[in-house]
């Protein structure tokens, strides 16, 4: 498993800690803290996923999806609690866009390069495409609903549409788990996580021992990760913006990242597109109304995301279900994801 390969970096767990203690320059902990978070990203998601091979494959895929995106979501509330709406808001987006056109863009890319057509279960697949396209398109009414009032006059109006849109998203969340696991569930028969000899090798014990271990480390590191972003990003010139949607999101999901191009590789592309698009949804549909909700026990955060933010996530999202429409895959459908993101990335470095 790529995991074992990630291990070194947690060395980078003490010396985060340290150098914040030791005053370090918010550059230094910006990089420490992100090498800290990959592996421990990684660690959670292993975990999960040992967890759910014990508890049946409803419970299993229940924990799987709620806890699939748990990094990003830690970071995001971080993040919130500390006001930077602006990099809360990047980051999620940036993870919708990561996930279809990188992550997606080079699992078939690497998986097309070694079998040049891979097919997988059109059917499942077309419905995670679907269910993104219609959550991009929830989250672009409340920005078009802030354009229809006054300046100065969204307050309680727009508070009570961002917290109906947040409810009515964990709805469909909920939903689509009744659909996957009990109305439709032979759909998803042929979508497998991983080899089944990878899922029984560690002890329920020690796999619940793991996520909550990880999970503490990720909240700690993600707060110095967190207080260095700005002081950063104004040293090296770069917007938050930037920050926000490129490098945290990578940051974040850098160890799933790996997974899918693996299962591109052992030629296991219905894994590899579930986990860059089911991921996707969990963003959207799970974790971007849990933050919206948490928010209001501090300072209420909007979901209205920038014009070139929605394009993007809107422009991926119809690019998805294009790709996801035959069935099959090649690399150069791959190359071509791969450059949209490096066009979009070079667009918001430009911001």
């Amino acid at each position: 498993m790529v995991l074992k390969y990630l291990y070194i970096l947690l060395v980078f767990i003490p010396v985060t800690i340290i150098g914040k203690i030791m005053g370090c320059s918010d550059t230094m902990l910006f990089i420490f803290s992100s090498l800290a978070i990959i592996p421990l990203a990684g660690l959670m998601g292993k975990s999960t996923d040992d967890i759910a091979c014990f508890c049946g494959q409803r419970i299993g895929g229940l924990l799987n999806a709620t806890f699939g995106n748990a990094t990003e979501l830690i970071i995001a509330f971080v993040a919130m609690k500390e006001g930077l709406f602006d990099v809360v808001k990047a980051s999620l987006a940036g993870s919708v866009i990561g996930n279809i056109l990188l992550v997606l863009g080079m699992s078939m890319l690497a998986g097309g390069l070694k079998f040049k057509i891979q097919t997988f279960n059109r059917n499942s697949i077309n419905i995670t495409s679907s269910m993104l396209l219609f959550s991009v398109l929830g989250l672009s009414i409340p920005a078009i609903f802030t354009h229809t009032l006054p300046e100065g006059s969204l307050t309680a109006q727009y508070e009570g549409l961002n917290v109906i849109v947040a409810v009515l998203m964990l709805l469909v969340y909920v939903m689509q788990f009744v659909f996957t696991f009990v109305t439709h569930r032979a759909l998803y028969e042929e979508t497998v996580p991983a080899d089944e000899g990878e899922l029984h090798k560690a002890s329920l014990p020690r796999a619940i021992g793991l996520l909550v271990v990880s999970t503490i480390c990720i909240a700690v590191i993600s707060e110095i990760f967190v207080d260095t972003v700005e002081p950063m990003a104004e040293s090296a010139g770069l917007s938050k913006t930037f920050v926000g949607i490129i490098l945290v999101p990578i940051i974040g999901n850098a160890a799933e990242h790996s997974s899918a191009i693996i299962m591109a590789l052992k030629n296991k592309m219905n894994a590899a597109i579930e986990i860059a698009l089911g991921s996707s949804l969990q963003i959207i549909l799970f974790v971007v109304p849990v933050l919206t909700l948490l928010s209001l026990f501090f300072t209420p955060m909007s979901i209205v995301f920038t014009p070139f933010e929605l394009v993007s996530l809107v422009g991926a999202v119809l690019i998805a279900n294009n790709v996801a429409s035959d069935g099959e895959s090649n690399w150069l459908e791959g190359f071509q994801l791969v450059i949209v993101y490096i066009i979009i990335g070079a667009a918001f470095f430009f911001v």
